[in-house]
């Protein structure tokens, strides 16, 4: 077991891509940064790629319930490990376009502007890029912000399944492009291009999650000390309220407290809000960083999200790797309708089993004969920040995930147009599955940055407002979902924070722009 000290100058509060990246961006030899886990790391074994194991018994989910809106209890899916949700993740890695920054108009209201500009984080994707080891190919995004320099690696390619429908979208019309992947598959690369990246874990260690492209690396240069099966309990503030002192733990059912210098919420949209929200104190009544603007839990979104698989009864696919593809025709007004629908991109091939653990009204074995004819893809679309979408903790202690969808017109018009180019290219049966409020891998909004503590929780360097050294470096600084995986701008936002610290004790802002395949 790890020995801890009773002291840090940084404490990072999970080990997620967030708090992943913050301490790859500082670790360093002589520095002194504790990093702190309440699960495990995850074990590389047969299960990590096994249907029943992964989607029926939901052996690796969190062994917890939250409650919804009304009251109800149930199971997230969400995951603790080193690495976080990435552990489970689909990898891809896309930047947001420069239109997300603006204020962005939708069918069913307004996403707000960012407090900085696409420009701003530019050369922060692109380290972030490197570090995830994105493979993709600039230019061919129809709506692809400006870059500084072409991808870290070249697109993995399409199989010839899915090179056939690239050629067949593009005689409708449609522009598809490479999808921007976090995979070690090139020249001396670990991808097996299996069927069981998409929603498992890796159990080769291919996929770029946080821990084998962030955490891992972090420990490597020196400086970090990280501790796992760790539950952190409260922050603990000075008497004036306007710092963290300490943090209070569980480990091994022992209550103890460490004391620190800089602390970094990045236990996740939900987790990072439900503890400071449970660090509520005399000076702090709402919980920490709610004093001027009540936002903090407000604005959750994980965004709309349906899995789509296309069948042809006449033809099998025979697709190993089918997460190669995107398409942005309508990511922003497009010819089907004049405000935005969303992104479609392929999702990992569904196999026997997967749908069925969700919808228990259809027999396995059609399900099984429908997987091998078919050719799936999620599909995407934003939601908007609504305050009343909101994390709260009950006086019993349990999370509270009050939520009700939105922009969902939207959406539903791009399943509708998806479905339309699928039956046209000859895959006559449609199923759908709309994933709802237990599906919680794309959770951010909870405590947005901005440049006005009244309408904010954090300023434009992810730092509580009113606490001088507390700082939330996860998806909870997004003012908005937007319609893309959050990875890769959580990646880039940890960099800028990092920046931020280094110059604020005098060092160098040097980031690490590399990433290494390091065993687990």
């Amino acid at each position: 077991m790890t020995t801890l000290k009773d002291s840090y100058d940084i404490i990072i509060i999970g080990a997620g891509v967030g708090g992943g990246a913050l301490a790859n961006s500082l670790a360093a030899p002589g520095r002194d940064i504790l990093m702190i886990e309440r699960g495990t790391r995850l074990p590389r074994e047969p299960d990590n790629w096994s249907v029943d194991a992964v989607f029926h018994k939901r052996k690796y989910a969190a062994k917890e319930q939250w409650r919804d809106k009304n009251g109800a209890l149930f199971s997230p899916g969400t995951y603790y490990y080193v690495g976080g949700n990435s552990k489970f993740f689909g990898a891809a890695t896309v930047r947001f376009r420069k239109e997300d920054f603006a204020e962005l108009q939708h069918e069913a209201g307004v996403a707000p502007a960012w407090p900085v500009s696409y420009d701003v984080f530019e050369p922060y994707y692109a380290r972030a890029e490197k570090l995830m080891g994105t493979h993709g190919e600039a230019g061919l995004d129809p709506i692809e912000p400006p870059r500084s320099g072409p991808m870290p690696y070249p697109a993995i390619g399409h199989e010839p399944e899915i090179a056939a429908f690239d050629t067949k979208l593009r005689a409708r019309g449609l522009r598809p492009f490479p999808l921007p992947i976090a995979i070690d598959y090139h020249n001396g690369g670990a991808c097996a291009r299996c069927m069981t990246c998409d929603g498992f874990a890796c159990k080769i260690g291919a996929k770029g999650d946080a821990e084998v492209r962030l955490i891992n690396p972090a420990l490597a240069k020196g400086g970090v000390t990280l501790i796992t099966e760790t539950y952190v309990r409260r922050l603990i503030t000075d008497a004036s309220g306007k710092r963290v002192v300490a943090v209070e733990i569980e480990r091994d059912g022992v209550v103890s407290t460490i004391t620190g210098g800089t602390f970094i919420c990045s236990a996740g949209a939900i987790n990072s809000s439900a503890l400071l929200l449970r660090s509520a104190n005399d000076k702090h009544p709402k919980g920490l960083g709610n004093n001027a603007s009540d936002q903090l839990g407000r604005n959750y979104m994980a965004h709309n999200n349906t899995a789509m698989m296309a069948v042809n009864p006449l033809r099998k696919n025979r697709v190993k790797f089918q997460k190669s593809m995107a398409i942005n025709d309508f990511y922003l007004a497009n010819k089907e309708r004049p405000y935005p629908l969303g992104n479609v991109q392929g999702l990992g091939k569904l196999q026997s089993g997967m749908l069925t653990a969700n919808l228990p009204w259809a027999p396995d074995w059609l399900m099984a004969l429908f997987a091998e004819r078919s050719v799936d893809w999620w599909l995407m679309s934003e939601d908007l920040p609504d305050p009343n979408n909101r994390v709260t903790v009950d006086p019993d202690g349990h999370i509270r995930l009050s939520y009700t969808e939105n922009n969902l017109k939207s959406h539903g018009e791009l399943v509708k147009v998806w479905s339309r180019h699928m039956r046209a290219l000859g895959y006559p049966i449609i199923i759908t599955q709309k994933m709802d409020i237990k599906v919680s891998m794309h959770q951010c909004g909870t405590a947005r940055f901005g440049t006005d503590p009244a309408t904010s929780v954090l300023d434009t360097n992810c730092k509580v407002w009113d606490i001088d050294n507390l700082y939330v470096v996860d998806a909870s600084f997004l003012p908005s979902s937007t319609g893309f995986n959050p990875s890769l701008t959580i990646v880039a936002q940890a960099l800028r924070t990092g920046e931020h610290l280094l110059k604020q004790i005098g060092e160098n802002s040097t980031v690490e722009a590399s990433g290494r395949q390091d065993a687990a």
